[in-house]
């Protein structure tokens, strides 16, 4: 089952839960876990984002700073050297919103200058709560993702016992703060954070009791593409690993998904909505 929603940008608003939206991932890191360095430059970066559009993405998603597991955090100023070149060319190229995945209050007000419309913050506020207060001023949309601790610390941290019930009383929490400063529910997305603190085993039962967010009321997301816990010996296995892993998400309620491989999980997206769509009661 899938809620209709209408998610609130500055200037459009996007309906969710007819078809699962594609979030294109564009890192222009040099150390990302699966393409660091790859975009960059920002006329690779600007060339992918164009690409990913035409095969399907709904929302183009860029982040400036790796948050991959035992990643070191990097200043503002070199988040942001890396960032404006490239939303600085794909300002008024792109039909589709740009999505800042960003945790900084400074670059956050940056990005959104340079027509950004919507933050995804991987710690779900819990970095630098002022983040909110800059989104709430700009009208923008807001996707906050469930991190446990900091990438730096998660190898030593020990297995939730109730890892879904924790993430849901977590992300509660960060939406009424986020409510507190004054942002719209109608501008909110939630996202369970795999990874970002789960042993492995405990992503997968993320994905089987995803549905258990929806007690939320709002839109999900989800970010498996190429995740640790989906990792095989080549590529190509890894692909169909993360084309399992989407599916399970949207027959649980996700509403979008955030993926690397934009024109084969548009592929697998299209089918699983279908699926959804035989399902009683929808």
């Amino acid at each position: 089952m899938r809620k209709l929603f209408y998610w609130k940008l500055k200037a459009r608003e996007i309906k969710l839960g007819e078809r699962t939206a594609i979030l294109g991932v564009l890192n222009v890191t040099p150390d990302s876990f699966s393409d660091g360095g790859k975009y960059q430059d920002p006329d690779r970066a600007f060339a992918r984002a164009v690409q990913m559009e035409e095969q399907g993405a709904d929302i183009i998603d860029i982040g400036a700073e790796s948050t991959r597991p035992e990643s070191a955090r990097i200043s503002a100023a070199e988040e942001l050297r890396r960032l404006i070149p490239v939303l600085k060319r794909l300002r008024g190229t792109l039909t589709i919103p740009i999505s800042v995945d960003t945790y900084k209050a400074e670059v956050a007000e940056r990005a959104l200058e340079h027509g950004a419309e919507i933050i995804n913050d991987p710690t779900g506020l819990t970095f630098e709560a002022q983040l909110a207060r800059v989104v709430s001023n700009h009208d923008a949309g807001l996707i906050l993702n469930h991190m446990r601790g900091r990438p730096e610390t998660w190898a030593k941290l020990a297995p939730l016992p109730d890892v879904m019930g924790h993430i849901v009383r977590d992300l509660e929490a960060t939406v009424s703060r986020a409510r507190h400063t004054g942002i719209d529910r109608s501008r909110i997305v939630v996202d369970p954070g795999l990874g970002f603190g789960k042993r492995k085993e405990q992503n997968s039962a993320i994905l089987a009791r995803l549905h258990e967010l929806a007690s939320l009321d709002l839109p999900i997301l989800t970010g498996p593409s190429r995740k640790s816990f989906l990792a095989h010996p080549t590529e190509r296995e890894t692909l169909f690993a993360t084309a399992a892993a989407v599916t399970a998400a949207i027959l649980g309620g996700a509403h979008l998904v955030r993926v690397h491989d934009v024109l084969e999980m548009r592929a697998v997206a299209d089918v699983a909505d279908e699926i959804l769509r035989q399902a009683p009661g929808q």
